[in-house]
Parts: structure tokens; C-alpha cells; sequence
């Protein structure tokens, strides 16, 4: 089985592993007492948050250690903005960010605060320049992630940052996705992490506040982790995770030159295998193991238990894959198709010979699910007919609306157009998506009786 998702949880790595099992017997008792055995303890607990800080790039009494990265996030904007609050209410993010900071700006705004979304471009990056637009005099907080979860997308923190520091605003970063990689540049202010994601064990984030930013811990205090991450440390773990970041950090060079490598085989390789598939995030300031790509035509879910039962462990944005069966936040904010989509996230140590294998498969598992929807042939043309159509899909699911808008369009002539009629929220993102790849005008959405009309007009 190749596990490809390591941008969900990396594989545990082996000093980790090892670490783990050494400090389940130094490590186990309470590092606030003075008795021998907690004076061993708070070496352990002082050793590791000294190696954390190192390679987090921070001093280690600014570093503390949180139950999970979404803890970390969710107590680094709420300290961050509390702190703040004199200052204002006002809170900036991305579009893109994780749906930990997008959960606690719902939050926050729910409670009486303002929130300003930053927009993308299709690579899935922040403008810089409509950050700094965005900043204002009641700004308490900005956020913005170092690299994208879901198109691996790297962020320009430091000009974003600069802003920021021009402003006197903070900037949180959520580092979880790059932290293995290496320090994140530019003059942050506040930096989340997540030890999962590096081959660390799960159940271990990290919250760095700079000396000099305003943070008032919310909640019951505790007299642990400064007061900003309460209960009892789980030490071990804590142990793991420092150990990893170390050993991740002295590989991550020549793992990420190789990495880099796998995956741009499969940036270039997939578009010729396989046809109507459109790769996405940006083709160079990305990071090393991550590459995505939609398929037309194809529903996520079953495109993923078909790689399943051919050995290879992926994930999706897509909305097909969600219980919610609403797109992808990234890829909708991206104006991307989310249809069929594939994330492959290779963890450190990934054979060529698996991702050879990937290539294999993929094609014949792409064009099996596509004839179980009944698909058309990219080669397909079909009979001109009358100068307008519509196509009632209500209630049918992604992708059927965009495999029927397929099968139809060749029937009305150029310049006629074709009514898509669609309930699924999908619909709203990968029809102006199938416009932009085929290329068909796509004219517009409006309301219907039920759900709502897209409109395309045939061009070629």
C-alpha cells in the first residue's frame, strides 16, 4: 500500500518512535514538582522546548506547547485579539486559510467582531498588496498560513508580514504544513504547529508568541505553559515531537530536492495520461511533496476507493467526498474545477517506483469511473440541433450537471446556449470551471424555481 496523504498525518518517524519510548519511562511524572523525578521531568520538558524554539526560530520562554494545532490556533487568535481589543475587533484572514483560523473567525465574529477575507488568485496565493489594502486602524489581528493544506501553495509571508509590521498589526502564521520543512521567514508574530504533520505523534501543537505582542490568555488560568495552554503536559509526546522536528529539519535538503522531483513527474505526467484533468497550485512556490489535480467528469468518492483497492492512499477537496457536499473552501476560493479532485502528499522516503505505479493505475481508474457515470469520450461530437437547450439537473449530484452540459453542448450551434438547471452547490464553481477548460463562455448564473440556471454559451 503506497500511503500518499502525508499532508493530513505523516508516517511516525523513527526517532520519534524511539524518543517516545525513552520518555515513556524518564518522562511520566509531573515537571512542576522538585522531587527527583519531576526535576527529570522538566529537563525533558525544558530540553525539548529549547530544540522546538531553535527550529521554529523563536526564544524558547516565547514557545509553548498546545493539546493540537487547531488548540494552537484557536488560543493564538483569541489571545491575540483579546489582547488587542482596545485597539479594535477587526481581523483579517485568507480565503485559503485551514478551517481552524476560518472556524475561530466565525467565532469571533459571532461575537460581535468583524472579519475581512483576503482573496486568492487561481494558483491559490495572497496578493500582498490587498493585504496591506485591507488593513485598517481598528485591525487587531491578521493570519495568513506559510503553505496551503490542500494545493500545497506557498504564501509570501514576509511581504505580507512587512505590512503587517508597517500597520502595527500582528501576523499569525499557521506553519503546520511547513514547519518540516524549514523556518518560516519574514517578521511573524505569532506561529501555530502541529506535530502530526512533520512525523511527529499526534496530539502535540505549538504556539509562539514574540516578545512585545499583546496576548491575554482567555479562558480559566493555569498556571502551566505560561497560562496560555492549561492541563497536564503530555511529556512523551512533547519529547516525540522536538525529536522529529530535529531529525525532519537535518533530511529536509536532500528530501525535498527528491520529493520535488516525484511530484513535478506528476504535475507533467498526469495531464498526458489522462484527459480533461487540470492540475492546480502554483507550479514553483509550492511545497515539495504536494501536487493536486481535478478530473472532469469523475466523482471524488469513487475515484478515491478505486485508488484504495489499487493500493494508493490519497485525498480530495472535492465536494463529492464531503457529507456536506459543498466544495472545497480552497478550491472554490481559487475558482478551480473541484470536481474528481486528487491531492497526493508524499511523505518523506516515498519510493520512485510507487509514484510509477500511481501513473499506471491512474489513467485506467480515471476512465473506469468516468463510463460508470456515463461520461462522454474527449473525442466525442455530437449533432448540431436547435439554438438553445436546457438540461434539468436537479438533485442529481457532482458531476453529473457537468457531464450532461457536456453531452449536450455540441447540439446547439455556435453562439447558442445551454441552461444548466442545478440544486448542488458544486455546480456553482465547476461549471464556469468546465467553461474556462473547453473553451465555452459562461455566461452567468441566475435564480430558478429550484435551485439555480447556468447559462454557457457555445463558442467552438
Amino acid at each position: 500500500m503506497a500511503y500518499f496523504d502525508a499532508a493530513s498525518a505523516a508516517p511516525l518517524h523513527p526517532v520519534a518512535r524511539q524518543a517516545l519510548l525513552a520518555s515513556l519511562d524518564e518522562g511520566w511524572a509531573d515537571p512542576a514538582r522538585l522531587y527527583r523525578e519531576g526535576r527529570r521531568a522538566r529537563l525533558l520538558l525544558d530540553a525539548a522546548r529549547e530544540a522546538m524554539a531553535e527550529c521554529v526560530g523563536c526564544r524558547p520562554d516565547e514557545l509553548v506547547f498546545t493539546p493540537s494545532g487547531t488548540r494552537a490556533v484557536h488560543s493564538g487568535v483569541a489571545g491575540a485579539l483579546a489582547g488587542r481589543r482596545r485597539v479594535g475587533s477587526h481581523l483579517i484572514v485568507s480565503a485559503v486559510e485551514h478551517s481552524s483560523v476560518l472556524h475561530a473567525a466565525e467565532a469571533h465574529e459571532a461575537h460581535g467582531g468583524s472579519v475581512t477575507q483576503v482573496g486568492v488568485d487561481r494558483a491559490g496565493a495572497v496578493d500582498p498588496a490587498a493585504y496591506a489594502a485591507v488593513l485598517r486602524e481598528d485591525t487587531a489581528l491578521a493570519c495568513l498560513q506559510s503553505a496551503n493544506h490542500e494545493v500545497g501553495t506557498e504564501q509570501p509571508v514576509s511581504r505580507v508580514a512587512e505590512a503587517c509590521r508597517a500597520a502595527g498589526v500582528p501576523l499569525l502564521v499557521d506553519a503546520a504544513q511547513s514547519l518540516g520543512w524549514g523556518r518560516v521567514e519574514g517578521d511573524w508574530s505569532l506561529l501555530t504547529g502541529s506535530a502530526h504533520k512533520w512525523g511527529g505523534p499526534a496530539g502535540v501543537g505549538l504556539l509562539a508568541v514574540r516578545k512585545g505582542v499583546r496576548f491575554a490568555p482567555q479562558g480559566p488560568g493555569d498556571e502551566r505553559e505560561s497560562g496560555r495552554a492549561p492541563g497536564f503536559e503530555n511529556l512523551p509526546a512533547i519529547v516525540a515531537a522536538a525529536a522529529s522536528l530535529r531529525a525532519v529539519r537535518a533530511e529536509a535538503a536532500a528530501e525535498a530536492a527528491r520529493l520535488r522531483e516525484l511530484t513535478e513527474r506528476i504535475r507533467s505526467r498526469v495531464p498526458e495520461l489522462v484527459p480533461d484533468v487540470e492540475v492546480v497550485g502554483d507550479p514553483s512556490r509550492r511545497l515539495p511533496g504536494i501536487v493536486t489535480f481535478s478530473c472532469l467528469y469523475v466523482d471524488g468518492e469513487t475515484l478515491l476507493h478505486e485508488l484504495d483497492r489499487a493500493g494508493f492512499s490519497v485525498s480530495s477537496g472535492s465536494s463529492c467526498t464531503s457529507s456536506t457536499l459543498t466544495p472545497s473552501h480552497v478550491l472554490k476560493a481559487m475558482g478551480v474545477l473541484s470536481e474528481g479532485n486528487v491531492r497526493v502528499s508524499l511523505p518523506p522516503g516515498t519510493a520512485a517506483e510507487d509514484v510509477e505505479r500511481f501513473l499506471e493505475v491512474l489513467p485506467g481508474t480515471v476512465a473506469a469511473v468516468r463510463e460508470k457515470l456515463g461520461a462522454p469520450a474527449a473525442t466525442e461530437t455530437v449533432r448540431a440541433a436547435g439554438p438553445d437547450l436546457v438540461v434539468d439537473a436537479l438533485g442529481r449530484r457532482c458531476p453529473v450537471p457537468v457531464i450532461e452540459l457536456a453531452k449536450v453542448i455540441g447540439d446547439v450551434p455556435v453562439g447558442g446556449t445551454v441552461r444548466v438547471l442545478s440544486d448542488d452547490e458544486a455546480a456553482r464553481l465547476d461549471i464556469p470551471a468546465w467553461c474556462e477548460m473547453r473553451g465555452q463562455e459562461y455566461v452567468g448564473e441566475e435564480k430558478a424555481d429550484k435551485g439555480s440556471a447556468y447559462l454557457v454559451r457555445r463558442v467552438s
